[in-house]
């Protein structure tokens, strides 16, 4: 069964073709990444999704059915732009939005929706008085506090601080486990690889990858080699069959062109000095969105 399905959605503002010609399908109880660079139509398309915005062309269908307002009481959604009632209380603003989705009893949820954000100090502070990141796990809370059965979060970790990161990542991972549909974007490559089951990226509008992180690295084949040479420095951009290196200080990863025979580029290295590392590798998925979103290449 699948959670969300977009089919053949177009969006355009002005003469801007934002979204163009788009399908997926999230499957339920899965969790579902969205990359692409900034103004690729990632935002635009999560809009659409919880009705905000209304496609130029095609059809969503979300939980079973085409949406008709974006307040849907089984869906729960993190703007990319943060706000919130700054003079309201935190355990207020917190029932206020249960509320608004029709949860009514909402106060034990509260209660340990702050105890596990290491918020229950300050249940009873004004908004204005939380730190930027205090801020962001209210706002998280607020998206998810009515339980929803889809959660859409637009850039989840943006400006966290890596304990921060970690705690609003564990609660996303136990609201999966729970049996909550997750679609969140981010430009953390390494998230997205360890987090999600599937993984949409989208640049310029259109759609280029869509699948498991496996079968999007399967299609580059493993064209990766990962280096360390213990004399640093030395030149191998000139070795037969390598297209790109990229130099990381104590190691170099070198994109090799098809059919590169991986012994005769090992044997190639020797002779340039010791070799203390030599693996042949898929892109990672950074590596993929640097190919697609810096050289316009995908397949």
């Amino acid at each position: 069964m699948a959670a969300v399905i977009i089919d053949t959605v177009s969006k355009s503002f002005g003469s801007h073709l934002a979204v163009d010609d788009l399908s997926l399908e999230v499957p339920a109880r899965s969790i579902y990444g969205f990359i692409g660079p900034n103004g690729s139509g990632k935002t635009t398309t999560l809009r659409m999704i919880m009705r905000i915005l209304h496609p130029d062309r095609g059809h969503i269908r979300v939980l079973g059915r085409e949406m008709l307002a974006a307040a849907n009481d089984r869906v729960g959604y993190l703007p990319e732009e943060r706000g919130l009632y700054k003079q309201m209380k935190v355990h207020d603003l917190l029932r206020f939005y249960a509320e608004l989705k029709g949860f009514r009893d909402s106060k034990r949820a509260i209660a340990d929706w702050l105890e596990r954000l290491a918020l229950a100090d300050w249940a009873d502070k004004k908004i204005e008085t939380l730190s930027k990141g205090m801020a962001q796990k209210v706002q998280f809370i607020s998206a998810v506090i009515a339980r929803p059965e889809l959660v859409l979060l637009d850039e989840p970790f943006s400006g966290l601080d890596p304990v921060n990161l970690d705690v609003i990542r564990n609660a996303i991972l136990e609201l999966n486990r729970q049996g909550v549909t997750v679609i969140f974007s981010t430009h953390d490559m390494a998230v997205a690889e360890k987090m999600c089951d599937y993984i949409f990226m989208i640049y310029k509008g259109r759609k280029v990858l869509d699948g498991t992180l496996a079968s999007i690295q399967q299609t580059y084949g493993q064209d990766t080699v990962r280096v360390r040479l213990a004399n640093q420095g030395v030149p191998l951009a000139d070795l037969p069959g390598v297209l790109q290196v990229d130099d990381f200080g104590h190691c170099q990863e070198l994109r090799i062109a098809p059919h590169t025979e991986p012994n005769r580029l090992l044997e190639c290295l020797m002779a340039r000095g010791v070799v203390q590392h030599f693996e042949l590798a898929h892109p990672t998925l950074h590596e993929i969105f640097i190919r697609i979103a810096g050289n316009g290449e995908h397949q």
